[in-house]
């Protein structure tokens, strides 16, 4: 695997465990919560999430990234009713993305792919997709921070704790 691609490859997991993080840390019901009228749920995110990963990494080398058989608007109707659900969508959208990048190759980084008809390198539609996703599941996170409160466990350097994990990091 190149370095983009196991660079791309390693961000992108960081991006699935601060989601997978987030949600192991709420109640079944936190993940359903709507703080108004038409905004997203961590629920309504995931499928949101899983409609585009599964539409665009799917042959995504042959076929445009905006599959025909996607429903985009039905991805925000709010029908998932379980954490069972919310997961199942959560692994199978992250598993065909890694399963996709693991078969990706060096010499396919500049190959021109399709996404709503639009021309992008592997390596430009590969870092929309990393930015899209880091997007959503940085509203997953702000969520769980809400709701959690003073109970949330920090995802990454706690407050107050900078000095303290520089120290670590040096030794």
């Amino acid at each position: 695997m190149s370095s983009y691609l196991s660079s791309a490859y390693k961000e992108f997991q960081r991006y699935e465990t601060l989601g997978r993080r987030t949600m192991e840390q709420l109640r079944d019901e936190d993940l359903f919560y709507q703080s108004g009228e038409g905004v997203n749920s961590i629920a309504v995110i995931v499928k949101h999430l899983h409609g585009n990963m599964m539409s665009r990494w799917t042959d995504f080398m042959n076929e445009d990234g905006e599959k025909e058989w996607r429903d985009r608007d039905g991805e925000f109707e709010d029908t998932l009713k379980s954490r069972e659900e919310i997961y199942k969508l959560w692994t199978d959208g992250w598993n065909m993305v890694f399963d996709a990048l693991e078969a990706l190759r060096e010499s396919e980084l500049e190959a021109k792919v399709l996404i709503r008809g639009e021309e992008h390198t592997v390596i430009e539609a590969t870092n929309r997709q990393l930015c899209h996703y880091a997007y959503h599941v940085g509203q997953m996170v702000q969520i769980g921070r809400m709701l959690k409160g003073e109970g949330w466990e920090s995802l990454s350097i706690p407050r107050g704790k900078s000095a303290e994990y520089n120290q670590m990091m040096k030794q």
